[in-house]
């Protein structure tokens, strides 16, 4: 009876990889995230030197945005495709245009060109990252890939450090063997994606049950007209003005799109890019509104952050790499801590909400910071908004992956990067906007107030031409100047700067506490013990009409009760 009573925890099945095969898959996985995270990284602290050298410094953020449409655009297609013809010709196709578009980007002789450049390198990086998490998701078991989240972090750490230390050495030589030192930000990525090439190729050795699938072209097709002109607007709103002509054309033609590519995936139904039964499954739905909400306040915040570092602090680009390890340490932490107690315990869902929590009043807190508050103090702020991000990031995806049917990993395990980058746009250019809309009239009326303070005064009477300078005012795409005046005259500005940047956040932790209110309608799904790759195989099995193994059963059985049985744990 106490046999009966009992529930006997599953042996590992023999179709289960070893902790030491999925060590060394991860190896060439990393090495494919590692590419698109440290080249984010490297390119966003050269861009103005790679601007002025290629005289089009205007230009620089359609450099930014073709990037980020194709990218964007990809990511999706790569998790379909990749559930129809399997995940490894897809990662390596990935690698490959990846590595096409760096070798061109280093030859590019202006920025237009460096542009469309990027826009082949984006297709690219649009399937590094979300084919590598789909890859974990088929090899790994959801009750042990929590196991494994340290190692993704470290990725992310070692490339938002090296990221500006790299990026603002190459761009500070004026040539390398005799070739101008910021085209080897872009060549750098070429030894790494071709040892990323053979990695993967010789270890990933992962089975594929190949479906009859039509393939969503109409779809993609409404996707595209959907999210380009959006894109545009995010990033050149501030430039063309929200209300002009062109932003109103973007609006109209970004609407249109949409709406057809929601009637297209209803018509396609399970055939569609984004199946639209997925967000019958709320744990999917609500990770997906996560997801984006996210990406608003995270990117938002960790673009705002530099800045600060950067124009009120005085540090260079590689400096203030090193300034947000604390946030990175943060991430590092929270996440493999998390891991290892969703790991022990089965049990996820604490985490978002804690996660949510921690970026709310990091944000709130660093909505206090101003020109002279001490680094130490914006040390801890950062690195609470770092365990935010840490309890969120890799949870997120894990609870959305082990809530769809192992068939379509691809396309959940896609669904979270995708609305993650949609979120990131749309954060970044509305807070950069909120940002240098603000900090005009701030630095105006702190100006205005420092007249009549001796110490200013005195430093007018001294550095006349100097006051002059800003008495004609002062644009905010060069802020070099402030490092050549006199720290008295300088002070208005920082302060106005300031003040703008703790909008900024303030704005963010107000967006951030969308996300707390998700994570608390997120069911928690008892975790698979069973891996993608196994589940497909039980899957296929009983199609075929075989008889499973009573291991086989009892997953397949346990898989079933988990996803049409969630329960709040809380």
């Amino acid at each position: 009876m106490s046999a009966t009573a009992a529930t006997p925890t599953p042996a590992r099945s023999s179709g289960e990889l070893t902790h030491k095969q999925i060590i060394t898959i991860l190896s060439g996985l990393m090495l494919g995230m590692f590419l698109a995270a440290l080249d984010q990284m490297i390119v966003a602290t050269a861009i103005r030197t790679i601007g002025d050298d290629l005289k089009g410094l205007s230009a620089q953020a359609w450099v930014t945005t073709a990037f980020l449409i194709t990218s964007t655009i990809a990511t999706p297609l790569y998790g379909k495709l990749s559930d129809i013809y399997g995940r490894k010709p897809l990662f390596l196709f990935a690698i490959s245009v990846f590595i096409v578009g760096s070798t061109l980007c280093g030859l590019a002789s202006s920025m237009y060109m460096l542009a469309a450049f990027r826009a082949l390198q984006g297709i690219g990086a649009g399937g590094l990252m979300s084919m590598a998490l789909a890859i974990i998701g088929d090899i790994i078991p959801p009750r042990e890939r929590a196991r494994y989240q340290g190692y993704f972090m470290a990725v992310f750490a070692t490339s938002s450090v090296l990221g500006p230390v790299v990026g603002g050495f190459f761009a500070g030589q004026s040539s390398i063997l005799g070739i101008t030192g910021w085209r080897w930000i872009f060549w750098v990525n070429v030894p790494i994606g071709i040892l990323a090439l053979i990695v993967v190729n010789k270890v990933l050795q992962i089975s594929h049950h190949r479906r009859a699938h039509r393939i969503d072209w109409w779809g993609a097709l409404a996707l595209v007209v959907g999210l380009v002109p959006l894109l545009i607007i995010a990033e050149q709103g501030r430039t063309w003005g929200w209300a002009s002509v062109g932003a109103f054309a973007c609006y109209v033609i970004g609407v249109f799109g949409l709406i057809a590519f929601v009637r297209v995936e209803q018509l396609m139904g399970d055939e569609a890019l984004l199946p639209l039964r997925l967000f019958k499954e709320g744990v999917f739905a609500v990770g997906s509104a996560q997801s984006f909400i996210i990406g608003i306040g995270m990117f938002g915040g960790m673009a705002s952050i530099p800045l600060y570092l950067q124009i009120v602090k005085g540090a260079s680009p590689t400096k203030a790499g090193l300034l947000i390890l604390p946030m990175v340490a943060g991430i590092m932490v929270a996440s493999m801590t998390a891991g290892q107690i969703t790991s022990r315990t089965g049990r996820y869902r604490i985490f978002p909400i804690l996660g949510s929590a921690l970026l709310v009043v990091g944000l709130a807190l660093m909505s206090r910071i101003g020109a002279g508050t001490p680094l130490w103090q914006t040390d801890i702020y950062m690195l609470i908004f770092g365990a935010g991000l840490g309890m969120n990031m890799q949870t997120i995806v894990l609870a959305m992956q082990n809530a769809v049917n192992p068939k379509d990993m691809g396309v959940a395990t896609s669904a979270v990067t995708f609305f993650r980058q949609v979120g990131g746009t749309l954060g970044t250019a509305v807070f950069l906007s909120i940002l240098f809309s603000a900090a005009g009239s701030n630095i105006k009326s702190e100006y205005a107030q420092a007249t009549g303070n001796p110490a200013f005064e005195q430093a007018v009477k001294a550095h006349p031409d100097q006051w002059a300078l800003l008495s004609k005012g002062t644009s905010l795409n060069d802020t070099s100047f402030l490092t050549r005046i006199d720290p008295q005259l300088a002070h208005p500005y920082l302060v106005g700067f300031s003040r703008a940047m703790d909008l900024v956040f303030t704005v963010g932790a107000a967006v951030l506490v969308l996300a707390f209110l998700l994570s608390l309608m997120l069911k928690e799904v008892p975790l698979r013990t069973q891996s993608g790759l196994e589940a497909a195989r039980a899957e296929a099995s009983a199609a075929d009409g075989d008889m499973p193994d009573a291991g086989g059963a009892s997953h397949e059985a346990e898989s079933r009760s988990a996803l049409v049985k969630p329960h709040n744990s809380g």
